[in-house]
């Protein structure tokens, strides 16, 4: 099975390595972290993320630039802002929005497999 990859981007660098922590403990999570808009932005091209985790501390202006970037790039991505809570909120927080994800897929291959057969 895959790893979900998700895109950590951050402002504080105390904050940011304990979200990447809380995410790999979840076995099939792999993080990566980034601190500037532009390493964001080059990580992104780099590689195909699932999710993108904006943490607390990211400039609205930034975080508009960040959003639509991303989406135009890869329109399915998944754009998460996360502004602490714990670690199971981090989780269901993450959770909750892939099995959305995979609900929105199934329903949109279902839509479009009745209309072809």
């Amino acid at each position: 099975m895959d790893r979900i990859q998700i895109l950590v981007v951050g402002r504080n660098r105390e904050i940011v390595p304990v979200l990447q922590r809380l995410i790999e403990q979840e076995e099939s999570w792999q993080a990566t972290v980034a601190y500037t808009d532009e390493d964001a932005i080059l990580q992104f091209q780099q590689m195909q993320y699932d999710v993108v985790l904006l943490s607390s501390g990211i400039e609205p202006e930034s975080e508009a630039k960040l959003r639509s970037l991303f989406l135009f790039q890869q329109p399915e991505v998944i754009i998460l802002q996360h502004y602490g809570g714990g670690s199971g909120l981090l989780k269901a927080e993450i959770t909750q929005a892939l099995e959305k994800r995979i609900a929105d897929d199934k329903a949109r291959y279902n839509f479009f497999n009745g209309l072809f057969n």
